[in-house]
């Protein structure tokens, strides 16, 4: 009997334990419902709190949150995103070197498809936000950025001292400053952007020739200084760099406040329809023109305009050994066959233009490389689009119109470009657009 009843009481005793330790999980679970924010949600709110006072507003108060951690905007929830781990800082999701180790990805390093975009499947994603670096201050405002950022913001100085003889960027301080210079350009970007316009006889060396010169692709751009100068010139640059070993220079360029992405001329096309800039730029870029039949080269073929320029500084212009030599004679035979002419050539710099027209091309031998692309292909389809090793030819109205047409700048916002016809579209059409928003605005 006696043992009877102390198992009852063991019974009793755990049922108690049991009860106890269920009101105590519902009371945390309760508490963590109601009380304070979580880390994550607070990271949240910190970033929020810094985009504010970057626009100059301040935390009004009215924001309230829900049981459930949720935001509450009047009638609009909003559900808090957690914020990345510190380790992930710098992630870039489709430039992960990182992922490519870890998925053995199979990729021909010598045609730089590891610099090209490769996105994790979904499970590997990261559904977070990007923490700023500790101490990170409201950036620099333009035009004042172009010249100097603060250092806390890219915690990255060994640009600095690899390229000190060079101008990139100086440390100053709690700053980072930008003397303009480059590889090829160490007493200046802006002098050696009004040498390409004097060797281009354009009038008060001004490199956007009046208007007529306003879109520029920079490749192998190191930190953007070449683009920073052109804006006040009233020039657009988009400035393009790998995330190699100087993987901070696309950082630096945008912080800086000038246009600009990483990417690669690797194996497929850059992301921008066919003849969209009217200069190309390359200095000291280290890049192999003459791999794949040209077909790099034929890649800016396609995204410059008639009568668009390739301005090239490197040893190959002008060096006299016999490796520079050699370069120089197969680039030169290579844009021969382009229809590409030499505009101007001083010192280390030279500068092709590409024909105004298909009459060039109708008049090359039969069986000459590169042949023409084929009459299926689309020039304007880039997303994923592998490059083609073939020249772009222009349509019918282009090639009677002997260039692009295009209104010099500021007019050409509201003139209609003649490369409507193509898309089948009409001046009229384009001017009842203007109006339509232009009334809106």
């Amino acid at each position: 009997m006696s043992r009877g009843r102390g198992d009852g009481d063991q019974t009793k005793r755990f049922v108690t334990w049991i009860v106890v330790l269920s009101i105590i999980c519902g009371c945390v679970y309760l508490y963590s419902r109601n009380s304070g924010t979580s880390a994550l949600e607070y990271g949240s709110k910190s970033l929020r709190k810094l985009g504010s006072s970057y626009l100059g507003g301040e935390d009004d108060g009215d924001e309230t949150t829900n049981k459930s951690g949720e935001e509450v905007q009047g009638d609009i929830i909003l559900k808090s995103i957690p914020v990345c781990d510190d380790r992930h800082s710098e992630l870039i999701p489709c430039l992960d070197r990182n992922l490519i180790y870890q998925t053995r990805l199979k990729l021909d390093l010598s045609l730089m498809e590891h610099y090209e975009r490769h996105c994790p499947v979904p499970e590997r994603r990261f559904n977070c936000l990007i923490p700023p670096p500790p101490g990170y201050k409201v950036p620099i405002k333009w035009p004042k950025s172009r010249d100097e950022v603060w250092k806390v913001n890219i915690p990255h100085t060994h640009l600095a001292s690899e390229k000190s003889d060079q101008n990139w960027m100086v440390v100053k301080g709690d700053k980072i400053s930008f003397p303009g210079g480059g590889t090829h350009f160490h007493y200046g970007a802006d002098k050696y952007i009004a040498s390409i316009a004097n060797m281009l006889n354009f009038s008060n060396n001004n490199l956007n020739n009046e208007g007529r010169l306003r879109t520029v692709l920079d490749v192998g751009c190191g930190v953007a200084s070449f683009g920073g100068y052109l804006l006040s010139s009233d020039i657009i640059a988009m400035s393009l760099a790998p995330n190699d070993v100087h993987q901070n220079q696309i950082q630096f360029a945008l912080e800086r406040g000038i246009p600009a992405y990483l990417g690669v001329l690797g194996t497929k096309r850059l992301p921008y329809p066919s003849r969209s800039f009217e200069l190309a730029h390359c200095s000291r870029c280290r890049i192999d023109w003459l791999q794949r039949d040209g077909i790099l080269l034929l890649e800016l073929d396609r995204l410059l305009r008639p009568g668009g320029y390739f301005a090239y500084s490197s040893p190959e212009a002008y060096a006299q050994d016999e490796e520079d030599l050699r370069i120089w004679k197969e680039m030169s035979a290579l844009v021969e066959r382009m229809c590409w002419k030499i505009a101007a050539k001083r010192n280390q710099t030279v500068i092709w233009v590409k024909p105004l027209t298909n009459d060039c091309y109708k008049q090359r031998e039969p069986g000459t490389r590169p042949p023409l692309c084929k009459s299926d292909d689309d020039p304007d389809a880039v997303w994923g689009v592998p490059m083609k090793a073939c020249i772009t030819p222009y349509s019918n109205q282009q090639h009677k119109a002997k260039g692009t047409g295009l209104a010099p700048w500021p007019a050409r916002l509201i003139t209609p470009p003649p490369r409507l016809a193509d898309f089948g579209y009409s001046a009229e059409m384009f001017d009842k657009g203007h109006e339509s928003l232009a009334a809106q605005g």
